[in-house]
């Protein structure tokens, strides 16, 4: 677990999180297994949506890239938190969230992971920084969805990658099915906005927010 907050305010952040996933007993059984095997890498940042976060969320990201262990069959996320970011409603999260993808991504230097597409609105868009694919997760204390209600408005770099190796190893549509149940008994129905890879653009997931059929995400590739 990293941070660049003081190791008091580190203390307090974490254990806000652990008890969002652990003791709340979150729907997301990977989310649990990260927490329980210490499997995250918390940094905080001032600002959602500026360039200034965008410059120092690529530079640990590409850190966290160096260091991951591409062999691994573990579980693991990088957590971008903005525990000073007051966010009004879904909407105004929505709009950060993307405004901070798009400076993140004019600030990459690596050209986009060739295992997915860099259009939005194709259903094999994948976000991507430093060479990798990695599915985006938005949470905020305003998501009308219980289980994006994290303690601070916060994003979730997951590796593509990983989704894959669930695939390999059998066990993907299993996890997924759990999760959905999970999620159904916590606030009577699953999230809809939920589809697989390739069915339709993840893009419209990344907020939380349920989007209307002629929504269209703000981002553009360089």
């Amino acid at each position: 677990m990293e941070t660049t907050l003081p190791k008091s305010d580190v203390n307090s952040i974490t254990q806000d999180f652990r008890n969002f996933i652990l003791e709340d007993n979150h729907p997301c059984i990977m989310a649990n297994t990260v927490f329980q095997m210490d499997k995250f890498y918390l940094h905080s940042y001032e600002k959602l949506g500026s360039k200034k976060t965008a410059q120092a969320l690529r530079e640990d990201l590409k850190d966290y890239i160096s260091n991951y262990d591409f062999d691994s069959k573990d579980f693991e996320s990088f957590i971008a938190v903005f525990p000073e970011e007051e966010v009004i409603n879904e909407i105004e999260f929505e709009n950060l969230l993307w405004r901070q993808l798009q400076f993140l991504h004019e600030e990459d230097t690596d050209v986009w992971d060739s295992t997915v597409s860099k259009d939005p609105e194709d259903p094999n868009f994948s976000f991507s920084i430093g060479g990798k694919a990695f599915y985006v997760v938005g949470l905020h204390p305003k998501a009308s969805r219980q289980a994006r209600q994290a303690p601070y408005p916060c994003m979730v770099f997951n590796l593509h990658l990983q989704f894959e190796k669930l695939r390999e190893m059998g066990v993907y549509k299993k996890v997924r099915d759990k999760i959905r149940e999970r999620d159904a008994a916590l606030q009577g129905s699953i999230n809809p906005v939920l589809e697989d890879f390739g069915e339709r653009s993840e893009a419209r997931q990344y907020s939380g927010r349920k989007v209307g059929e002629n929504w269209k995400c703000p981002f553009h590739h360089k």
